[in-house]
């Protein structure tokens, strides 16, 4: 400021100088003609540079325009350091806004920032899916307008948000389970918070369908046991009567004794998501030992053909692969009516995959059944099943030991005709 103050002052005197000078030889007008002349030139120099500044303003590059020399020079240098650190710090900003929307897009959970007034401010992609928003149509619009549960609408009146809602059937198909729970924040806004609890509640009723599913399968045989031990405590029977009812109580016992492995079995598989050992398992002496128990479940009933059509052995754990080679054979057993037939197989398929296939002349299973056949206690004849000594748990323990041996169980029936339940090997899974 020093500078430019004795500039300026430089130029009066020069203005002083100058008129004096023209007052001296050629008169009083013309003097103050060259004095207004000479003082005119910081103003003109100083619209220039105004006007320059202006154009750069316009544009929003003053911090690229080029300084001028003299008075403004210093002017026009903290301006541009001043818009610099300003437009620096804009960025900084925009830096991190732009890395808490990226954080908040990317979290599993839905995100709605509402105003004072329940009007959408903000929402991460997440709930716009779970609720059907799309923000750019809905910002500031009231959140109760657009989610129309009464549950919900009752829960944002109350303004009560200690404890989370939760709100059922919702998602584009009616299918999502959704925990929600408000937050207030700044000034008498709210964070509502969303999360997908489907896969939980799932679980937690396949909890409680599990327990009734095994406390029902127990009571029958417990109560038949029950029955029976107080008949031959109060009564006097015949020795062959009593044989009977022995008899008749250890088919029971054997009953709860077979429920209670397939229970351990299926709670290991469970428990232990490794991939399975890869130790050879001989295909033929497997065969040769469920061809055995075939015959003596089926107690000459059904016709039975086992046929190995390749060399390769399977790799894996030989009593889990038994096992589920023998649930699949006592499954078409016992669905299978008297006088049917039923094949076993073991091949490699078109993909090159070692292929174990039961099929049977059953009555088939109607599709609607398919999908839920590998869930526990899950049956299509349930008096059948139980009559044969079914437990309900062999397909769902073929599954998991299926996954841990990276191979794929497929069923095909056609209602009428019968069943083909396949289990199909990768090539990593075959002897070379």
């Amino acid at each position: 400021m020093i500078s430019a103050l004795s500039r300026f002052i430089f130029l009066v005197c020069l203005a002083l100088i100058g008129a004096f000078i023209v007052l001296y030889n050629w008169g009083p007008e013309l003097a103050i003609v060259t004095g207004i002349a000479f003082l005119s030139i910081p103003l003109v120099y100083s619209y220039v540079n105004l006007a320059r500044l202006g154009k750069y303003v316009q544009s929003d590059s003053v911090e690229s325009m080029p300084l001028p020399s003299g008075l403004w020079e210093d002017i026009f240098f903290r301006l541009q350091r001043l818009v610099k650190t300003l437009k620096q710090r804009m960025r900084n900003i925009e830096q991190q806004h732009d890395h808490f929307i990226e954080a908040f897009q990317a979290s599993p959970n839905g995100i709605l920032m509402l105003d004072q007034d329940d009007q959408i401010e903000w929402c991460n992609s997440i709930a716009e899916r779970f609720f059907g928003l799309v923000f750019k149509r809905d910002v500031m619009q009231r959140i109760n307008f657009l989610i129309r549960r009464p549950e919900f609408i009752q829960y944002l009146n109350k303004r009560n948000f200690d404890e989370p809602l939760l709100l059922e059937r919702m998602g584009p198909d009616s299918s999502l389970s959704l925990m929600l729970q408000a937050f207030p924040f700044g000034n008498r806004r709210h964070l509502l918070l969303v999360q997908n609890v489907t896969d939980l509640q799932k679980a937690d009723a396949m909890r409680r369908d599990f327990v009734a599913n095994v406390s029902h399968e127990m009571r029958t045989p417990i109560t038949v046991l029950m029955g029976f031990l107080e008949t031959v405590q109060s009564l006097e029977l015949e020795k062959g009567q009593r044989d009977q009812y022995f008899e008749m109580m250890m088919s029971q016992a054997q009953r709860m004794k077979s429920l209670v492995e397939d229970l351990l079995t299926l709670a290991n598989l469970e428990a232990n998501s490794l991939p399975a050992a890869t130790n050879k398992v001989n295909i033929e002496t497997s065969m040769a030992l469920l061809k055995n128990d075939a015959e003596a479940l089926s107690h000459g009933h059904h016709s039975f053909t086992f046929e190995v059509l390749t060399k390769e052995d399977v790799l894996g754990e030989e009593r889990e692969i038994l096992s589920a080679f023998s649930n699949l054979v006592s499954n078409a057993i016992r669905y299978t009516p008297d006088a049917g037939q039923i094949h076993v197989r073991w091949g490699i398929n078109a993909d090159g995959q070692g292929e174990f296939s039961v099929s049977d002349t059953g009555p088939g299973i109607a599709s609607e059944h398919l999908s839920r056949l590998t869930e526990r206690f899950y049956r299509v004849d349930r008096s059948r099943s139980r009559d044969t000594g079914g437990t309900g748990l062999g397909l769902a323990i073929v599954k998991h030991i299926a996954s841990r041996h990276q191979a794929q169980l497929a069923i095909e029936s056609t209602p009428g005709k019968g069943s083909t339940f396949k289990l199909c090997f990768p090539k990593e899974r075959l002897t070379p």
